[in-house]
């Protein structure tokens, strides 16, 4: 029997949904739609977003389908145009484009391969919880209900969530009194492929007037965006205030705003799907009542500035499913489960205030870099978690990696008898945590055994499961530890990243952030460590 059901097949629950099933939880995933929506509504990825693509073993499809964003070529009250180049060269990944469509087709085609397939349409009308599960009231397209008996439950199932409203989340915020045009057309125009453009009038006294063309896989074909006229489509508020699509903008109302913005003339055509929406800014009050669980939309919404809503979706999705599976297969404490809130919430919080100061300022001032690497999520961190755990003696802001930071790639790296260097990402990819201990050169009497010690007693701790990697400086002499994974830092890469020292630790947890760092590491600190994973105490965890 499946132990959870995800509401929801978007590209959030459709994350969820394959999470769980690569780290070996059944469940069910249900939609209230009979057919995905066609239409090309979340386009860009963030780098953050593709390293999660990466270690769920998709991220190749995923880039063959969409367009690598280049530069953005940037009009500012009819001044000459700038180009500017997006230049992330010290990430693993850029940025990406791609139409949701293609996004979900990907996810769908993944989680096919666990044999889970989307039930579709298929309606959450109620749902009771006890000490012992969930039961779950579901209606099918041929008018039929179900009774459904679950562990837990996880609403992805957008901005007008039934899961939220069923767990009695408020859901609390304001909106913008303005109206936004959507159009998916091609553009008469001479931008390079995987060029953006954005055309703005600033105003000081109200919102700018702004025309954004986001590109498309498909040649000439644009995602354009821009301020509505007021009062063109009437009363536009949507019954609960969020985010809800209303009238259809015609092709002669995008033209009319791009003749008004472009410095020449440029041509809208082919005009496949348009929409008025009006913008949100919402925050849940919680992300968890009992065994039922809110992510994405259903528990933030916020302006579309930075690409962030659905890449924050899937990381909430990414989050919450190592996690829940640990719980379910009995290797840790239920408790592990309230880290989600702790997690993400505030990360959620950071993202609709971020996004709403953008939104008001756009146009006005030019982002900085530390603006730019925020939309990017490559800075997020969960350093105030009760999961993260420093055990070092230098003072913390001297060190370029701490508990709670994101593990960052480096390459380069060797393994005796394999011609090929490997990324850390092919080493730390997977459903366990790993531990990295540095230990330099292997030039004291016994290291190696203790290193094969170490590797043997996590094989034997229960909780958690955790793997070792050994990193050693270049110039090491060849040796063996059975267990471990033994690799050569050739080019000092992952030294220049991590700025270790001897003996440092980090245990890297499987969504790819530390958990611990020591330095130096010990047997009992690590064992210690997953222990602590294993019996997490909601009492522990800070207030939100």
């Amino acid at each position: 029997m499946p132990d959870v059901l995800v509401v929801g097949a978007g590209p959030v629950g459709l994350t969820m949904a394959a999470e769980l099933a690569r780290h070996g939880v059944p469940c069910r995933i249900i939609d209230r739609l009979a057919n995905p929506l066609p239409y090309c509504r979340a386009i860009g990825v963030t780098p953050r977003t593709l390293e999660v693509w990466d270690d769920m073993g998709i991220v190749q499809p995923l880039i063959d389908a969409g367009l690598w964003l280049r530069s953005t070529r940037s009009i500012v009250n009819q001044s000459p145009a700038r180009d500017i180049k997006i230049d992330y060269s010290d990430l693993p990944y850029g940025p990406l484009g791609i139409p949701q469509p293609e996004t979900e087709r990907v996810l769908t085609e993944h989680l096919s391969r666990f044999n889970i397939p989307v039930e579709r349409p298929v309606t959450l009308v109620s749902l009771e919880q006890d000490s012992e599960g969930i039961t779950a009231q579901l209606t099918h397209s041929d008018g039929s209900t179900e009774s459904a008996a679950f562990q837990y439950i996880v609403g992805c199932d957008g901005a007008h969530s039934a899961v939220r409203r069923l767990l009695a989340i408020t859901f609390e915020g304001d909106h913008f009194p303005i109206d936004f045009m959507l159009g998916d057309v091609l553009l008469d125009c001479d931008l390079p492929r995987g060029m953006m453009l954005r055309s703005i009038n600033t105003n000081e006294n109200g919102p700018p007037d702004f025309f954004i063309a986001i590109p498309l896989p498909e040649r000439n074909r644009f995602r354009v965006s821009m301020l509505a006229p007021s009062n063109t489509f009437g009363n536009s508020e949507s019954a609960h205030g969020l985010q809800a699509e209303r009238e259809t903008p015609s092709l002669e109302q995008l033209q009319t705003v791009a003749d008004r913005l472009l410095p020449t003339k440029t041509s809208l055509s082919d005009l496949r799907w348009s929409s008025l929406f009006r913008i949100s800014m919402r925050l849940a009050s919680r992300y968890r009542t009992g065994r039922g669980f809110i992510a994405g939309d259903a528990a933030h919404i916020h302006p579309p500035t930075g690409g962030q809503g659905m890449n924050t979706g899937i990381q909430d999705a990414y989050n919450l499913a190592w996690k829940m599976a640990l719980v379910l297969k009995g290797n840790t404490s239920p408790e592990l489960l309230d880290t989600y809130e702790a997690e993400r919430r505030p990360v959620g919080a950071d993202v609709v205030s971020r996004t709403r100061t953008q939104s008001e300022q756009f146009g006005r001032k030019e982002a900085s870099q530390q603006e730019r690497l925020a939309d990017t999520q490559i800075l997020l961190n969960y350093r105030g978690s009760t999961l993260s755990k420093n055990d070092v003696s230098e003072a913390l802001e001297n060190l370029p990696i701490q508990a709670g930071d994101r593990a960052p790639d480096c390459y380069g790296l060797h393994r005796e008898n394999i011609r090929a260097p490997f990324r850390l990402f092919d080493i730390t990819r997977g459903i366990d945590h790993v531990l990295l201990l540095y230990v330099g050169q292997f030039s004291a009497p016994g290291q190696a055994e203790l290193v094969e010690s170490l590797a043997q007693k996590l094989k034997m701790t229960p909780g958690p499961k955790c793997r070792l990697v050994a990193i050693c400086s270049p110039g090491t002499e060849r040796f063996d530890a059975i267990g471990a994974t033994i690799l050569i830092d050739r080019n000092n890469e992952f030294a220049s990243a991590y700025a270790p020292g001897i003996n440092t630790g980090y245990i890297v947890r499987p969504d790819g952030y530390i958990g611990y760092h020591a330095r130096p590491i010990t047997e009992s600190a690590v064992l210690n460590y997953l222990e602590t994973v294993a019996l997490s105490s909601k009492a522990h965890n800070p207030p939100l």
